[in-house]
């Protein structure tokens, strides 16, 4: 028979959190502590997927977006009215 390291380490959850747990031990009829490692065996790949702490704060920072300079708006120039338009001047007619 395997010999286990039986260590002592204080952990702390959320108290919904801990009785969640507590309810799942009860109904499995195993130990907190079972509860626990089995739960972290069954998270571990994902947990590893996540950064660490040292990734975030040494990963170089984003990309900055261009700084866009917006420019004095244009006055546009007024509309004229229809009966003001130039016509194009006419050829045919006598200059005077």
């Amino acid at each position: 028979m395997a010999t286990t390291d039986h260590r002592k380490q204080s952990l702390y959850f959320p108290e919904d959190m801990l009785e969640e747990i507590q309810r799942e031990a009860t109904r499995q009829d195993r130990s907190l502590s079972w509860i626990v490692q089995q739960a972290w065996k069954v998270a571990r790949a994902e947990i590893r997927k996540m950064p660490s702490v040292n990734d975030v704060l040494n990963a170089p920072p984003p990309p900055r977006p261009a700084t866009v300079t917006a420019s004095p708006p244009v006055a546009a120039a007024p509309a004229t009215p229809p009966s003001m338009v130039a016509a194009a001047p006419n050829p045919d007619e006598p200059k005077s």
